[in-house]
């Protein structure tokens, strides 16, 4: 078995917030070295976001920021100093790739924009992520993650037919946008490889949101038709249905076969000619919703679930976070992972979202928590000829006290 898939790889990371994090963690759990820069004055904005244990804010202690930051190096940094920005472009000299996520107009407004780097290091491979990406005339724009549903067009899809447009839970154009960026990465770093110049990879979350619709945005291109949330009528096999103990998604599949599907219920009512094709189903759905309602509770989410599967209908339980962690197919996967930290001790953490057979980073071997502010200082900066007071004198103490070392 080879080593990690990225090892030996250098990345700067000067990202904030979810997206940016997410991919540079993303090529940090592959084997990068990444080097996460946070400003002296209180680091990254996610320390400020929980969840926090017992619910008290603690820049050490966010959930968010200690899994996105999970088996990087932390420094600080002062951008808005000479000193500060010397030191990075002395980074930037060894680096293979650096991710930022600022507003376009800040990279040139430091002198650290693309075409100022790639002089220093023609081979960097900068990957910048924002919300309208770096050009267009939306690109100083501000937005939240419900703004780029709702531009993106997820939200108009979204919901129920008769009710306001709504988005899906958490920030999921954020970690999709991390995941485009992660891959455009490393695709950007493969041509680095093989002719020796770096690239500008210009990630737009926006174009992440709008590029998962793209059967609606082709029925439009196609057809003038403008898809949108579907009724409730007629949907009910679309929708989750109650069980003795929870919620079971009973969708027969697009190609499921209807007279397996009534016999795999037990309900021999639906083999009614009536109800042999889907506009026969839509036409007669309440017949359908009132034979099927009391049989699905019957039995418990999983019962359905496993018993549906040995028929080969695509059904499935509606689970909750504590059904999540406990899930066998998870833990026989070996998908969640479970490290110490210095301020909060051991915490478990969802790992990398696909393994490969012959290197597979740093899942289940050796994985370093999220740094401390300012932890690997002297680390990174003695590697680089700075002298502990040049360290001092670029970024303040920012060690945690030792009062709190060690406080769950």
């Amino acid at each position: 078995m080879s080593g990690a898939a990225l090892q030996d790889v250098k990345v700067i990371d000067l990202t904030h917030h979810i997206a940016g994090p997410y991919c540079a963690k993303l090529l940090a759990d592959f084997g990068a070295d990444v080097i996460k820069v946070e400003r002296p004055d209180g680091g990254d904005s996610a320390r400020r976001l929980g969840p926090f244990p017992e619910d008290i804010p603690h820049p050490e202690k966010s959930g968010l920021f200690l899994y996105l930051n999970t088996n990087k190096r932390g420094i600080t940094l002062n951008l808005k100093d000479a000193k500060g920005r010397a030191a990075l472009l002395d980074l930037v000299c060894e680096a293979d790739i650096l991710v930022e996520s600022f507003s376009p107009r800040v990279m040139p407004s430091l002198g650290l924009d693309y075409e100022t780097l790639r002089k220093i290091n023609p081979g960097l491979v900068m990957t910048s992520i924002s919300s309208f990406g770096q050009n267009g005339r939306y690109r100083d724009y501000r937005a939240s993650e419900l703004a780029l549903y709702a531009l993106g067009g997820m939200a108009y899809v979204t919901g129920e037919y008769h009710r306001e447009p709504v988005k899906h839970g958490y920030n999921q154009a954020q970690y999709l946008g991390g995941m485009a960026a992660a891959s455009g990465t490393v695709a950007a770093l493969l041509q680095r490889w093989r002719n020796g110049v770096g690239q500008q990879v210009d990630v737009s979350i926006l174009e992440c949101v709008t590029s998962t619709l793209f059967s609606s945005v082709l029925e439009y291109t196609y057809g003038g038709m403008v898809a949108r949330r579907q009724p409730k009528e007629g949907s009910s096999l679309r929708y989750p249905a109650q069980t003795k103990d929870g919620y079971i998604l009973p969708t027969p599949g697009v190609m499921g076969d209807w007279e397996t599907y009534a016999e795999m219920a037990g309900v021999p009512e639906l083999h009614d000619p009536k109800f042999d094709t889907p506009a026969g189903r839509q036409l007669h759905s309440e017949e359908v919703d009132t034979l099927l309602k009391s049989k699905w509770q019957e039995q418990t989410a999983q019962e359905w679930f496993h018993h549906a599967q040995e028929w080969r209908f695509p059904f499935a339980p509606v689970q909750t976070m504590a059904d999540i962690a406990e899930s066998p197919q998870l833990k026989e996967r070996g998908f969640f992972v479970e490290f110490p930290h210095l301020v909060v001790g051991t915490l478990r953490y969802p790992g990398a979202p696909f393994q490969m057979s012959e290197s597979p980073g740093r899942n289940g071997q050796q994985v370093r928590a999220a740094p401390l502010l300012g932890e690997h200082n002297e680390e990174v900066f003695n590697s680089l000829g700075y002298s502990i007071q040049d360290v001092a004198n670029m970024s303040p103490p920012t060690q945690v006290p030792s009062r709190l070392v060690g406080e769950g």
